[in-house]
């Protein structure tokens, strides 16, 4: 599953959160910190496991 990184425009916080891409694109995000949902998501990189080698 990916990894997202938000910012909470309310308290300034930064998180990551980790949800399929299904979730994702609901575009229903809170602030585990102060349940705030005026997040701005983040620029950041990424990973990815593949099953077969190059």
């Amino acid at each position: 599953m990916p990894t997202y990184e938000f910012t909470c425009e309310k308290c300034k916080r930064k998180f990551s959160l980790t949800m399929p891409v299904a979730e994702y694109e609901k575009k229903k995000f809170r602030c585990p910190k102060c349940k705030g949902t005026n997040v701005k998501q983040l620029i950041s990189s990424f990973q990815t496991v593949t099953s077969t080698k190059s």
